[in-house]
């Protein structure tokens, strides 16, 4: 124990102590035997102690094991030895497959001794000659068990091994009891040597879900070579040898599947009636209810944040506009008032203007003369400004008669001026605006020429082309195109644009130009001429003066033309009879004009078409 350091004591250092260093040493003889096993199994010293420990326990084990006495065993048929168990043979049955080598070795050994027919005939039994002796069931299942390829085997066709599989209504009130078993049965068959254990109901989602996957990717050792039906050493050949191992080949891939499904079997029916699963699912549907629920109600309290927000943002713009319209409300109020104030200030100034003239007789010695200046005292009145006329009263008031008419005569001539500039400035501002207009007009239509053939056709054409027409435009270019003689191309813009002209022009101007359209029309329709479009094979008519169709006589026509078909015997006499005051030739001359308008409209619409593509 250290003594209690007093005041007066005082700490002397003497020296420093050497840093430490690291010094590599390599293992020799059997600890570095040693190091190169642990460093081939990634293995710690530690581990290797446990596995001494558990080798020990073995060899300790081997030498307590007990022989079990095969009650069956000289039943034996030595014929039949593949279908026997081995192990039992051997006096293993309480430990098959977990046996060692040694144990294999001391129990042949001990049978051997026990059974060996130099034994038994040395002790006066009757033994059987050659290979039918019951010996050799013991010879076979020493071969079997010694060799690992042979054992292993055998051990995947072990007859004790239970193959069942749980069905799903077994394990639904103790799963834990009737799977767990099956499971651990069935681990012996797993190339991997740690298989995870069933668990329990407190196991972790992360244990669960190791313990599935691993079974749900079993690999398995298990083969069954053992239950071959032919052995290819047999074979008299090479190709009956071939023959052998392929039929050997597809029993054993058909039973390996049979296998893999029953393991498969058993993992499903575990899983679908696990506890745990349903427990782990239960929460993860509540985790996802809740995370729902918490994004619903996010959502809406974000929703109702915006609505406050909106109702805040609309509330303070009613709030401004009020405000606004109550000043604007105020500043009309008072422009009213003010306009009121200089209204009335007005009128006074104008009666009093009236007043003084009239008292002065207008300042006239005759009545015309007083009904003129009267005229002009009116204009002042009107035309100028309050200033103006608070100057003017104030020079009549105080002025004499002589003086008061030149102050009167002085406004009335500027007035007089003012009124003759703003004249002249109108009347040329129209003239402008005319020019203006004739100039888009011309640089509308591309700089060509409107005659009055083309505006009586593009009036005809705008008529017989109505809006709603598909592509209207464009139908009545190519009309104008089709039918004009001045041989001008004209576009749906200049079409546009020139109508656009026609409906702003005086309405005298329009009446003139469909007075001579009327007129043109009438020249032409005066007499049509025998062409071969109007001709008919039996007969040539003229008659200009026929009356203009009504809509009911057309409707009959229209009605006439579907009643009577082209192969209807003398057709125009019936059609003509069905139409009261038209005669056979009225009939076929308005069918004629028909025909010749809906050719034309169609020509105009295709040609309009194509263009537009």
């Amino acid at each position: 124990m250290l003594l209690e350091a007093q005041e007066s004591d005082e700490t002397v250092v003497f020296t420093t102590t050497a840093a430490s260093v690291q010094i590599q040493v390599e293992p020799v003889g059997r600890w570095f035997e040693a190091y190169l096993k642990r460093r081939s199994r990634n293995a710690s010293a530690s581990f290797q102690e446990l596995e001494e420990e558990q080798e020990s326990s073995e060899e300790s084990e081997d030498e307590e094991f007990q022989l079990e006495e095969y009650p069956m065993l000289r039943t034996l048929d030595p014929k039949d030895w593949k279908n026997q168990d081995h192990y039992s043979v051997l006096g293993l049955p309480h430990l098959r497959y977990k046996a060692t080598q040694k144990q294999i070795k001391a129990a042949h050994k001990s049978i051997v001794l026990k059974h060996h027919p130099d034994k038994r005939k040395a002790a006066g039994e009757q033994i059987v000659e050659g290979d039918n002796d019951y010996f050799t069931c013991i010879t076979k299942a020493m071969e079997t068990l010694s060799d690992p390829v042979k054992r292993r085997a055998f051990d995947s066709v072990d007859p004790t091994f239970d193959n069942s599989v749980p069905s799903k209504n077994e394990g639904k009130d103790n799963f834990w009891d009737v799977y767990s078993p099956v499971f651990e049965r069935n681990a012996r068959w797993s190339s991997k040597k740690h298989v995870p254990k069933l668990g329990t109901m407190e196991s972790s989602f992360e244990d669960v879900d190791n313990f599935y996957s691993f079974w749900y990717n079993f690999d398995s050792w298990r083969e069954f070579s053992y239950l071959d039906e032919e052995e290819k050493e047999k074979a008299e050949c090479r190709d009956e040898r071939r023959w052998i191992e392929k039929q050997n080949r597809a029993a054993r891939a058909q039973r390996k599947k049979e296998e893999m499904n029953r393991l498969r079997t058993l993992v499903d029916t575990a899983y679908s009636n696990d506890p745990r699963i349903k427990k782990f699912k239960d929460d993860e549907k509540a985790r996802k209810e809740s995370e729902k629920k918490a994004k619903v109600e996010a959502k809406k309290r974000e929703q109702e944040e915006k609505e406050r927000a909106r109702q805040a943002e609309l509330e303070a713009a009613r709030l401004v506009k009020e405000k606004e319209d109550e000043e604007a409300k105020q500043v009309a109020q008072l422009a009213k008032k003010e306009k009121e104030i200089q209204k009335k200030a007005f009128k006074k100034e104008r009666q009093k203007l009236r007043t003084t003239c009239k008292n002065w007789n207008y300042f006239a010695d005759n009545e015309s003369e007083s009904v003129k200046m009267m005229e002009e005292v009116e204009k002042l009145c009107d035309r100028l400004e309050l200033t103006s006329l608070q100057s003017l009263n104030e020079i009549l008031a105080l002025g004499s008669k002589d003086d008061s008419k030149m102050a009167v005569d002085k406004q009335v001539k500027e007035v007089n001026a003012q009124l003759q500039k703003e004249k002249e400035a109108e009347v040329q501002m129209r003239q402008s605006a005319r020019s203006a207009e004739q100039a888009s007009a011309a640089g509308g239509a591309g700089g060509k020429s409107w005659s009055e053939e083309d505006l009586q056709l593009l009036i005809k054409a705008v008529n017989l082309f109505p809006a709603g027409t598909n592509a209207r435009w464009e139908v009545i270019a190519n009309y104008m195109n089709l039918h004009s003689t001045s041989g001008i191309k004209r576009t749906a813009k200049d079409v546009i644009n020139k109508a656009k002209n026609l409906q702003r022009l005086d309405p005298v101007q329009k009446d003139d130009i469909n007075r001579k359209a009327f007129e043109k029309f009438k020249k032409e329709h005066a007499c049509v001429a025998p062409t071969i479009d109007n001709a008919v094979p039996s007969e040539r008519f003229d008659d200009g003066n026929a009356a203009s169709w009504t809509t009911e006589e057309q409707k009959l026509l229209e009605q006439s033309l579907k009643t009577y078909p082209v192969s209807t015997p003398e057709r125009w006499e019936k059609i003509a009879a069905a139409v009261p005051g038209r005669s056979k030739k009225d009939c076929m001359k308005r069918y004629k004009e028909l025909v010749e308008m809906v050719k034309a409209k169609k020509a105009a619409q295709d040609v309009a078409g194509k263009s537009k593509k």
